[in-house]
């Protein structure tokens, strides 16, 4: 048919000449999918089953991602979130009904922490907080109406390290469901659904990213039922991913195994040095014998990662501890971590679920920095906080 110039500028006659291929997944974006015809019109969010229907559910670009998260992690399927956040909200949501059960250790990541308290518990569901050093004896805390346990191995700052074959063992005695906050290991360092978790969510926006410049979470479940109640709850929740984080993601993906095997150098090469020095009473990394639960990292993980935590002796004041993360160059102040520059944070734990460090320990991220010039920044600020 003939068309007005302002009509060819939506529906032109001309297209690029097929045929490209790359070596970079294709950042496809787009809300609406186009059908053959009305009767090939649907609404399913399962687009492995049904093709594509609605770019809410994930266009290639998000496929691909999930299907590769999926694929490294050896469950059923993947489902990706905005943010590691939104990817335990999922959980929660999709697993969880008013009047239903959950089970959190107490050194769980703190916004999943809030979450319970603050949304689960007023939509009714009940959330009480066991020790992460609770092994077999997870049967005591379960009740009748149970139904998920949270682990996070190594916990989120403290780093305590979960037996997570106890655990995992008491919960499906009792057909209990485990999840597990795995972006410590990346996916990749402790095989979670080999252990018989049930379901693992990361916060892409860590290793897998690698950059520290995009928002990404992931859920990845052992069985197509679970699969089917977190798919059902993301499209009705509306939790679309961004193509261009997608394409990122699948960036970084094809470094980490690299940029993991240099900060994991780099990490205990400090963890170990850190450990000899005079100001510090501990460190917390799972691969020293000095963190809780390393004899559990032994058994069930291949390697580790560059976050852990140091605990200053009790000599040192609050002041004095900020005082050595301000006077770091190298590391900036930040949140979050994975990327490849350094980062520290110091915290102060004054409660009882925490073990009693208050204000004595800080949270290393290592990055790609040379590990000799990261030295070098801790110990110029370790002997200048008296001054």
């Amino acid at each position: 048919m003939s068309k007005t110039w302002q009509t060819r500028l939506i529906h032109p006659d001309t297209h690029a000449p097929e045929g490209f291929h790359s070596l970079a997944t294709p950042t496809y974006r787009g809300s609406t999918v186009l059908f053959p015809s009305v009767a090939a019109a649907t609404d399913q969010w399962d687009q492995y089953e049904a093709g594509y229907t609605y770019g809410l559910y994930g266009t290639p670009t998000a496929l691909e991602l999930a299907q590769r998260v999926c694929e490294l992690e050896g469950g059923y399927r993947t489902v990706l979130t905005p943010g590691g956040q939104g990817a335990i909200a999922l959980i929660n949501l999709s697993l969880l009904k008013a009047g239903d059960h959950v089970l959190i250790p107490e050194n769980i990541y703190g916004p999943n922490r809030k979450l319970a308290k603050d949304v689960l518990h007023r939509f009714g569901v009940e959330v009480a907080f066991y020790p992460p050093a609770t092994r077999a004896d997870i049967g005591e805390h379960i009740r009748d109406n149970t139904r998920l346990i949270w682990c996070e191995s190594p916990g989120s700052i403290t780093m305590e390290v979960q037996d997570l074959h106890s655990i995992i063992s008491a919960a499906h005695a009792r057909n209990v469901l485990v999840a597990l906050d795995n972006t410590w290991s990346a996916g990749v360092l402790l095989d979670a659904f080999a252990l018989g978790i049930d379901v693992t969510m990361q916060a892409l926006t860590k290793y897998i990213g690698g950059h520290s410049d995009l928002l990404l979470g992931s859920v990845t479940v052992r069985e197509k039922q679970l699969y089917e109640k977190l798919g059902y709850t993301h499209q009705l929740l509306g939790c679309a991913v961004s193509p261009d984080d997608c394409s990122l993601a699948l960036r970084g993906m094809k470094t980490m195994a690299v940029r993991l095997a240099a900060i994991e150098k780099s990490a205990l090469t400090l963890a170990t040095w850190l450990s000899e020095r005079p100001e510090i009473e501990l460190v917390l990394h799972p691969a020293l014998p000095s963190c809780p639960g390393h004899e559990f990292w032994k058994r069930d993980f291949t390697g580790s990662s560059g976050v852990f935590s140091v605990v200053f002796k009790p000599n040192f004041t609050k002041k004095q501890v900020q005082k050595f993360v301000d006077d770091l160059d190298l590391f900036e102040i930040g949140y979050s971590w994975g990327g490849v520059a350094s980062l520290a944070m110091a915290y102060d734990f004054q409660t009882p679920r925490r073990p009693s460090y208050g204000p004595r320990i800080v949270r290393l991220n290592i990055g790609l920095e040379d590990a000799s010039d990261l030295q070098a920044d801790i110990q110029q600020s370790l002997e200048t906080m008296t001054t």
